[in-house]
């Protein structure tokens, strides 16, 4: 896997699977998503962080395959990992993210 370059203050950290792992489930608590279904959810994020070839990627990828993989499954965890990840300042930017997904 690739090394991690954290958006706040450009260090680089080892891929870490239990973060990645703890932050889906958050999002996906009390939702009807079955443990297989999630695990196939983390290898297919992790396939998706492989395959851009590098050996450092941004957290803020890792943060975008993670929604994209997330709204195939479970809107509503998308929208909870959503509202973390991209620090909804007010509920204006929580709505215009619930307008894009129904719109799409």
């Amino acid at each position: 896997m690739p090394r991690v370059i954290k958006q706040k203050n450009n260090t680089r950290e080892p891929f870490n699977e239990q973060k990645l792992r703890e932050g889906l489930y958050r999002a996906l608590e009390k939702r009807p998503v079955g443990e297989e279904e999630v695990e196939t959810l983390i290898e297919d994020i992790k396939k998706d962080i492989r395959s851009s070839g590098e050996r450092e990627i941004p957290s803020r990828f890792i943060g975008e395959v993670c929604m994209q993989n997330l709204r195939k499954i479970d809107e509503v965890a998308f929208i909870r990992f959503a509202s973390v990840y991209r620090r909804f300042e007010d509920i204006t930017e929580f709505s215009e993210e619930v307008e894009r997904l129904t719109s799409d």
